[in-house]
């Protein structure tokens, strides 16, 4: 056999390996239909996501407490929900919904166009409380505004918005206050997460070249975008000082900075780009020193760490029982 042949049966032990580096006591929370964008309470007793279960036909938001008991809808049961994140006092959370626009689910994207998801213009973000009670709504401009989190301790929301005539974000104060655009640059930008002082910002991308300018403009004339071509970015919270930390030409998107700032937890296909396959990846904040960190073999993403940074919760497809089921795990991080 030769060295070549060895390395290529040695490779997935390898990353198995790297997985249980960093890994360990991963346990699946929820059972059943398709769950994800799990996001932890600042106290780190719950977990609010969003989930397509039974007999809805769209997701809606839930609640559970961290060990995956108590899990209960928050959201109307009305329209499309997404991005639901929890207030510091831990006892209200904002979410987009599309159910001013209708109390049925929006129709899913055209796919005759490709691979597109909608930014449906009927998504607004609300503040609610953790009873269900809807307490204010937060944005008014027409078109989509939804992907909305929080910085803790800045108490800044950030969110992508099409209020410029383009999918931009923008900031704004935990009562809807406060709104400023962040970023200019032609394309989607959004998924933004804060680093835990609040100082930066980290966030998927996609700036379309001359070439495919075009057909990125024309999609959203449909309130459509195609998600497979997605890099990380990084800026200062207000936007200055932008610059692109990955250039895979693929599809890499929810990131979140480990709990010290000095490193980016992200998902990416970049292992087979154009495939429906993800991975987790960690890398510097800089960019540098890409590490693949999960061997599940399907789809894992969305992760995010505990409050203590002890544990990271993510979405995937693994021990699915049925095609398109996704459930959330939580698993033991060891930095």
């Amino acid at each position: 056999m030769t060295i070549a042949m060895l390395a290529v049966l040695a490779f997935p032990l390898l990353l198995a390996a790297e997985q249980a580096r960093y890994l360990t006591n991963i346990r699946q929370l929820t059972h059943g239909g398709q769950n994800a964008e799990a996001y932890w309470s600042p106290d780190g007793k719950r977990i609010i996501f969003q989930s397509t279960r039974d007999k809805l036909e769209c997701d809606q938001i839930f609640i559970m407490n961290s060990d995956g008991s108590g899990q209960r809808m928050v959201s109307t049961g009305k329209g499309r929900t997404t991005c639901g994140y929890f207030l510091p006092d831990s006892r209200h959370f904002v979410y987009a919904s599309t159910h001013e626009g209708g109390d049925a689910c929006p129709p899913s994207p055209d796919r005759s166009k490709g691979y597109v998801w909608a930014v449906y213009p009927s998504y607004d973000i609300y503040l609610a409380s953790d009873d269900g009670k809807i307490v204010k709504k937060l944005t008014e401009a027409p078109g989509y505004d939804a992907e909305a989190t929080i910085n803790w301790k800045t108490k800044k929301i950030v969110y992508t918005s099409l209020a410029s005539g383009d999918l931009d974000m923008w900031t704004m104060d935990l009562d809807g206050s406060g709104k400023k655009q962040i970023t200019r640059a032609r394309g989607y930008d959004g998924g933004a997460f804060f680093s835990r002082d609040g100082k930066r910002l980290i966030w998927r991308a996609n700036h379309p070249t001359e070439d495919s300018l075009e057909r990125y403009t024309s999609l959203l004339k449909d309130n459509l975008t195609t998600p497979m071509k997605m890099e990380i970015f990084i800026a200062d919270a207000g936007g200055n000082n932008s610059r692109q930390l990955t250039r895979f030409g693929c599809a890499s998107f929810a990131p979140t900075f480990t709990p010290d700032g000095r490193k980016i937890i992200f998902a990416s296909n970049k292992h087979e780009c154009d495939g429906r396959k993800f991975e987790l990846y960690l890398m510097n904040s800089d960019g540098t020193g890409v590490e693949q960190i999960t061997t599940l073999g399907g789809f894992a993403s969305f992760p995010e760490f505990s409050p203590d940074g002890a544990k990271l919760i993510f979405s995937s497809d693994k021990d699915a029982k049925s095609r398109y089921e996704f459930n959330i795990f939580i698993a033991d991080w060891k930095p």
